[in-house]
């Protein structure tokens, strides 16, 4: 609710705000109809519950997210996701599904984790939305050339194959249908006047126009498909859980989850970009977890931030939640008093949106430009990303994916770590000649993340010394955070040294490291008197060890008796 208050106490509530505001969420519901029916029609479900999503998500998103402007609704990316939930679990596993992500996404948010997921690489992301492009334009063949129902198969290749064979059953009129409305929602942008209403919004009203008055046989729509979309307002339901749905469910739902927490997030930072303001990236996980929270409980489904139903939100004038929640309103009463219309509207023109909205997600121009100019290891993960998503399963690519990226981080990480003796001229002036003249004491710098992955690099570097100092210090002012295992190394690595006659002193470390050191317990293997916060205090502590070392020495040898012996 950060993003509603802060906009109330902006003054984005007055009355001189009201008229563009008003003005954006009457185009974003207008924009939003037409996407939240195709997205449920793709997804496997009534496409009066892409309205009811729309609705709800749209709702407890602008009054409990992070961002001002955002709008949230069904997207093209859970329709992959959505339709094989509900192929393998049904409409109650895919509520449970969606009421358990909403779970998660509230978590994620109550953990801090808002600012973490809105770095997911760029590979990944590019991988798996392309992927999703791709399967949703293949999904569509039936409904835009008018097949007659194939059989159904999870695996891509064996759904292309049918579909290829089924070119020869092509219906006439629902084809051409299918690219008249195609066309309209290409051309109508770059026609001045008629730019200014939505091209989906054109094809959906000249395609039902069209069918309302030849009445073409053979021609699904919304009617012959689903029954028509009910008048009213939907009932609440709560879904009958299980302990083995949730067992069986924990994947998909953490998979709509994280896919919804990416593409909200994403929408989010776009939404910055273009406004000038910032987002509360936990703040929005949490409204995104209430509204699909909430969503499964009226018949909706999955949902998050919509990026194209945002810009056009800003590109209008909005400004504040108060866009959203018109957008709401234009929604439902298209619900209460316009359902009987959306009868006639053909399948083909849906398919034709899903179309553009298809090689939107695609962006065939931005993948091949990744594969061109990225690292060879980031190209591999796009590939392998954009492959599983199109010929295996969403939850494997997203999965795997991030998996991948996640190792080739911690690959560059381990190799960022650097732990080497430093020389004279690398210290300061002041003690320079301190070292100079006790080579008995040895200097070492960390450099970087000392954590599980850098723990053979640090063993290999330390263990190795040449010679055994007297005295080694270890400078910890360059190692930016510690994990127990990296801390478990450390300790691990100071007693074999001890049981060589090495005294080890560790310095520099900031506050957080060494907090992390008092609750391992280093100290009961250290003790307390060996760490210090300044380097040339640790130094002058060991020359004065050093000094006061030889002067016993020599007086031990000076020692009449001791003169006697060795004569």
């Amino acid at each position: 609710m950060i993003a509603f208050k802060e906009a109330w106490y902006s003054g984005l509530f007055q009355s001189d705000q009201w008229g563009k505001n008003l003005a954006a969420g009457l185009v974003v519901g207008v924009v939003a109809l037409p996407l939240a029916m195709a997205f449920a029609i793709a997804s496997g479900v009534s496409p009066v519950q892409g309205i009811y999503t729309a609705i709800i998500s749209g709702f407890f998103v602008s009054v409990f997210g992070g961002s001002r402007v955002q709008i949230a609704g069904p997207t093209g990316a859970f329709i992959v996701l959505l339709s094989g939930i509900l192929f393998k679990y049904g409409l109650a596993g895919l509520q449970i599904a969606t009421f358990m992500a909403g779970v998660i996404l509230l978590l994620m948010s109550m953990a801090k984790l808002g600012d973490v997921i809105r770095f997911i690489p760029a590979p990944v992301i590019v991988g798996f939305t392309a992927g999703i492009g791709v399967t949703i334009w293949v999904g569509q063949w039936q409904s835009f050339f008018g097949f007659p129902a194939i059989g159904h198969t999870e695996l891509f290749h064996e759904k292309v194959y049918l579909l290829l064979l089924s070119l020869p059953q092509t219906h006439a009129a629902t084809l051409g249908i299918a690219l008249l409305s195609l066309l309209l929602i290409l051309l109508t942008p770059r026609i001045p006047y008629a730019r200014k209403v939505p091209g989906p919004l054109w094809a959906m009203v000249a395609a039902t126009c069209l069918q309302t008055v030849f009445s073409f046989p053979g021609v699904a729509t919304i009617g012959s498909a689903f029954g028509g979309i009910p008048r009213g307002l939907p009932e609440f339901s709560f879904p009958i859980m299980e302990l083995s749905d949730v067992v069986a469910l924990i994947g998909p739902a953490f998979t709509i989850a994280m896919l919804g927490a990416i593409e909200s997030l994403l929408s989010a930072v776009v939404a910055d970009g273009m406004t000038g303001q910032q987002h509360d990236s936990n703040q929005e996980l949490f409204g995104q977890g209430l509204a699909n929270l909430i969503c499964p409980l009226f018949g909706g489904i999955a949902a998050t931030g919509a990026i194209a139903r945002t810009a056009t939100n800003i590109r209008q004038g909005g400004t504040s939640p108060l866009a959203g929640l018109v957008h709401c309103v234009i929604l439902l009463g298209v619900v209460l008093f316009f359902a009987p219309l959306a009868a006639n509207i053909p399948l083909a023109a849906m398919a034709a949106i899903l179309f553009v909205v298809a090689w939107n997600m695609s962006d065939v121009r931005n993948f091949v430009r990744l594969l061109r100019v990225a690292p060879l290891a980031d190209s591999l993960i796009l590939l392998i990303t954009f492959l599983l998503t199109v010929f295996a399963d969403l939850v494997v690519a997203v999965n795997v994916g991030v998996v991948l990226a996640i190792l080739q981080f911690m690959r560059k990480m381990v190799f960022s770590v650097d732990i080497h003796p430093i020389s004279h001229k690398e210290i300061e002036a002041a003690v320079q000649k301190e070292m100079a003249r006790h080579p008995e004491l040895l200097v070492y710098t960390i450099e970087g993340p000392l954590f599980f992955g850098a723990v053979n690099a640090f063993e290999r570097s330390l263990v190795h010394i040449s010679k055994d100092p007297r005295y080694l210090i270890l400078r910890l002012e360059n190692v930016p955070f510690v994990d127990l295992t990296g801390l478990k190394m450390l300790n691990e690595v100071i007693r074999n040294l001890q049981r060589r006659g090495i005294t080890v002193y560790l310095c520099e470390a900031n506050p957080q490291v060494r907090r992390h050191m008092y609750r391992a317990g280093m100290f009961r293997t250290l003790g307390r008197e060996h760490l210090w916060r300044k380097f040339s205090t640790v130094l002058a502590k060991c020359e004065l060890e050093i000094e006061q070392s030889e002067h016993k020495e020599k007086r031990v040898a000076d020692c009449p008796v001791v003169q006697q012996c060795l004569d």
